[in-house]
This record gives C-alpha cells, structure tokens and sequence, in this order.
C-alpha cells in the first residue's frame, strides 16, 4: 500500500509493522474492526481508513491505525457513489488483511444507516449492506459502526 499509515497518535508506520501487531492481536484472541469514512471540502473529497484493534485477552482499551486519502471531490459529490467508495475501501482493506490472516477475525464497519428513514444514508442501506455481506465478512452499520462512524470519522475532517 503506497498510502502512509499512522496510529492513532500520530506517527507514522508501516503496513507491514501493522499486519505484526495484527499477528500479535489474533495471538491474543482480538478482533480487528475496519472502516472508512469520508469528507467532502474545498473541492476534494478526503477518505480516512481505520484498522482498529480491540478485545484481545491482555489488552486495556484498544489501538488504531489510520491511512487519510485526499481525491478531487467531483467523482464523489452524490452521496451512493462515496457511499460505495468507502464500502469498497473497507472491504479491499479487510481482504488484503484477510489473505495474510486467513482466519483473522474481522468485522467491517459501514457508516450507514438502516434503522433511521429521515438519515440520507439509508436509502442506499441495503445494496452497502448487500456490497458487505457479499465479500464475506460479519459486518455493523449504524449506531454500531464505531470504526467508521467515529475512528475514520475523526480522521476524515
């Protein structure tokens, strides 16, 4: 991946060095969350991806790690097509950590919203959720979508 990655503080690391700290999480019973949000502004369209790390048996908290993207906003000004967009950064991400990991165990995160008829989002719900389930793994949308609608959402401003 060309695309710098950074923990959740800041610094800069390799997307080698974190497929290791994934082997340690794994070792250690977690589960990885991943994510993607994104953010229209200044005529760019920026993307965040979380790979978020949590409930291993000897970890406190959890730890993350983000990779910011920025695009020319026209392709992605209508919503479905940068809904789509983050779905697919989502399930390419899960997938590349999948073929390291083949049994890892990963839920993908989609900011979207199937409960709420007045969110803007749920209108395209169920082709996001169908995109998601179709690649394989267990996924959560909204309110339960912490990677993405908080994680990436944080990093995508």
């Amino acid at each position: 991946m060309k695309d710098k990655w950074f923990t959740g503080s800041g610094y800069e690391i390799e997307f080698n060095e974190i497929l290791l700290l994934i082997k340690d999480h794994i070792d250690d019973n977690g589960k990885i969350f991943i994510g993607t949000d994104s953010f229209l502004s200044k005529g760019n369209c920026i993307f965040a991806k979380a790979i978020c790390l949590h409930k291993g048996e000897n970890q406190l908290g959890g730890k993350y790690f983000i990779q910011r993207t920025q695009y020319k906003s026209l392709p992605f000004k209508t919503l479905v097509v940068r809904m789509l967009a983050e779905v697919e950064r989502t399930v390419t991400l899960a997938l590349s950590i999948s073929e390291v990991y083949v049994n890892a165990p990963i839920e993908i995160h989609i900011d979207v919203s199937s409960s709420n008829p007045k969110a803007k989002t749920s209108a395209f719900s169920e082709m996001i959720t169908g995109y998601a389930k179709s690649s394989g793994f267990s996924y959560k949308v909204k309110p339960h979508s912490w990677a993405s609608s908080s994680v990436a959402d944080k990093h995508s401003k």
